[in-house]
């Protein structure tokens, strides 16, 4: 299956995604394509690191989310792009590319849904003072983290955790689990083919 990863920033669950593949702890999978939408993004270097094609497109520079989508579509499609992979991907998907990949676009959340959507789910959680948190990945629908539910990990909150400490032990989580639920949905798709 051929992979395209989203991401917006720093790049450290790519990272664990191409070692993952790389490694073969990933079967049948090939990281065809990393995509972000940020010029100045880390992982655009841990993707040249990776031996992985970048791709780079603006949303500022089209006139509608649906034009900026409608290029990216092209871009997938030469690339042939078979699963999209959000991993940091910090932009709402549209009903274009949601149109295209119907069940075939995933997230990762860091906490446990439907608890603490939105883009601060750490510090949202710790800050509640909740004593259990995790992760949740999901397919992606029209709505913020509302998709339905594929895996979800939890993190216990210890008295001693720090904001930063619970940061650390969510994205070593991610960076185990996430290539874990890919190479399941890539498993489960061969049987049903």
């Amino acid at each position: 299956m051929r992979i395209a990863v989203f991401a917006s920033g720093n790049g450290s669950n790519f990272t664990a995604i191409a070692d993952a593949i790389r490694d073969g702890e990933v079967k049948g999978a090939t990281l065809a394509l990393m995509f972000t939408d940020n010029a100045s993004a880390f992982v655009l270097e841990r993707a040249k690191e990776a031996g992985v094609p970048t791709l780079h497109l603006s949303p500022k520079d089209f006139a509608s989310k649906a034009d900026f989508e409608a290029a990216l579509l092209h871009e997938l499609a030469k690339h042939s792009i078979e699963l999209i992979v959000l991993a940091g991907y910090m932009r709402i998907v549209g009903p274009t590319l949601l149109a295209a990949f119907p069940k075939k676009i995933i997230n990762l959340h860091p906490s446990l849904l439907p608890s603490f959507p939105g883009k601060s789910g750490i510090a949202d959680a710790y800050n509640y003072g909740v004593k259990v948190t995790g992760i949740t990945i999901h397919y992606v629908d029209s709505g913020i983290d509302t998709g339905p539910i594929i895996a979800q990990e939890v993190v216990e909150i210890e008295s001693e955790d720090t904001l930063e400490s619970l940061e650390a032990k969510i994205h070593q989580l991610e960076h185990r689990i996430y290539p874990a639920v890919i190479a399941e949905i890539i498993h489960k798709g061969d049987h049903q083919s």
